[in-house]
């Protein structure tokens, strides 16, 4: 006996008809009761989608005004920090001693602190609120 295979259709060689009916009559029963079950879901799933996009058009309705905010802020600062370089470029030239001097005092004075906060890590000490062992 030949078989002949007809699309997904496993071969049927050695199965009687009433095999097949039987097996067609089982997938025709679990078809009519998955059907039920995913049309009962689809409204849920649809509601759950629709509170998702609310979420998320909420979010960018919140964040849109915090972005235009930040946005002036950025040029706000851009502004102090060129107005800052140009007084200190202008300081330095008109007081280029002083200039070293403060530049000297203020690497030796940062220089001594954090040489002073290793040596109290070595010891084991606590160094403020956020620093050091505990």
């Amino acid at each position: 006996m030949e078989t002949t295979l007809r699309g997904n259709t496993p071969p049927t060689s050695g199965l009687s008809g009433n095999t097949d009916g039987a097996l067609n009559k089982a997938s025709s029963g679990a078809h009519s009761a998955v059907n039920p079950i995913a049309g009962a879901a689809k409204p849920a799933i649809d509601r759950v989608a629709a509170r998702a996009h609310q979420a998320v058009d909420s979010a960018a309705g919140a964040a849109a005004p915090t972005a235009d905010w930040l946005a002036q802020q950025r040029e706000s600062l851009n502004a102090a920090q060129k107005k800052l370089v140009a007084d200190t470029c202008s300081y330095v030239s008109a007081n280029p001693l002083k200039s070293v001097g403060i530049a000297v005092v203020a690497g030796f004075l940062l220089s001594r602190f954090i040489t002073f906060r290793f040596e109290l890590l070595d010891r084991g000490e606590q160094i403020g609120k956020f620093g050091g062992q505990r």
